[in-house]
């Protein structure tokens, strides 16, 4: 029979930075503000983030989630999700005269302007990330004709271009440091005069929440990330946990714990993807407070201040 002090962890380690980037906040406050200034019912085109709790709570205050622009009405209030949208679905909600409000990622945006730019200069460009993904799908729109996908070094293999000299890279933002660098490496060493962005495109969020998740990966048994399955930073932070080789579960919220988790597990880590909110943070902690785990202890490895701004037209409405 096991005993009870076999199945409470006497230790939580909680992740800092953990949860909501800066791309997340900025996207939930456009659609919240929107609600505020615009009779309901507003449309958002996919997910506004991956998140399963964010969803089901806007969608209660009004917001309807679409996967075609065809099912948005002529004329109504169209946000375009964090993840980004492809120059088609944009022309299509022209054409139906939506009120269009851009709740893309600016770093997304970013990518964006690169895959822009190197297929103006004649580069076959290379986009690093996960096919099917809405900000992949978002992202290859801007020149499909220029783009080739891949998910790692094993498509790198395959890959056969117009000019090997003539090659640029872009990579999706939320993927995992570690893989992504094996892809790249693979494509520097089939196409050596590859050109890159100025600047990384893995965003700042989605790199710091993988360095805490490393650091607290050492000093515990088991590490439960908070995040929906479909959001590929949350999944990619129990990935990360695991390489370190911590034991990992992805969740959505508390309920989701299963007791047979922490048997003989003394210490136990706490993260949340960049599209969780913390109140579900807040509530697994309870959680383990209510069995038994008095010590807690925030472990920060990156101090995080970015804030982006919002649209022009939402910034003068209070919330």
């Amino acid at each position: 029979m096991t005993t009870l002090s076999t199945s409470i962890p006497e230790s939580l380690l909680l992740a800092k930075p953990r949860g909501f980037c800066a791309g997340v906040e900025r996207a939930i406050e456009i659609v919240d503000k929107a609600l505020k200034i615009f009779p309901a019912p507003v449309y958002v085109y996919h997910e506004i983030v991956h998140n399963t709790y964010v969803v089901k709570d806007l969608r209660s205050r009004g917001a309807i989630f679409v996967d075609s622009v065809n099912e948005v009405p002529d004329g109504a209030v169209l946000i375009f999700s964090a993840h980004g949208v492809s120059p088609e679905i944009r022309a299509l909600a022209h054409a139906k005269k939506l009120k269009e409000i851009d709740a893309t990622c600016p770093l997304v945006t970013k990518v964006h302007m690169e895959a822009i730019l190197f297929a103006r200069q004649g580069y076959t460009i290379i986009l690093v990330g996960h096919e099917g993904h809405d900000e992949v799908v978002g992202t290859m729109g801007e020149a499909p004709e220029r783009i080739m996908l891949v998910d790692g070094p094993h498509d790198v293999e395959r890959l056969e271009v117009p000019d090997p000299e003539r090659v640029a890279v872009i990579t999706q933002t939320t993927l995992s440091l570690d893989d992504t660098r094996e892809t790249i490496n693979a494509i520097k060493k089939k196409f050596p005069k590859v050109i890159f962005p100025p600047k990384e495109d893995i965003c700042y969020a989605t790199t710091n929440r993988q360095i805490a998740v490393k650091e607290i990966a050492k000093k515990t048994d088991l590490i439960l990330v908070i995040g929906s399955e479909n959001s590929s930073n949350s999944k990619r932070l129990a990935e990360v946990s695991k390489d370190h080789g911590t034991r990992a579960y992805l969740i959505d919220d508390v309920s989701k714990i299963k007791k047979e988790w922490l048997e003989g597990v003394k210490t136990i880590g706490i993260t949340a993807g960049a599209s969780a909110p913390e109140n579900l943070v807040t509530e697994v902690i309870s959680y383990f407070r209510k069995i038994g785990v008095d010590q807690i202890t925030e472990v920060e490895t990156v101090p995080e201040s970015v804030k982006f701004a919002l649209p022009a037209g939402l910034t003068q409405v209070s919330v």
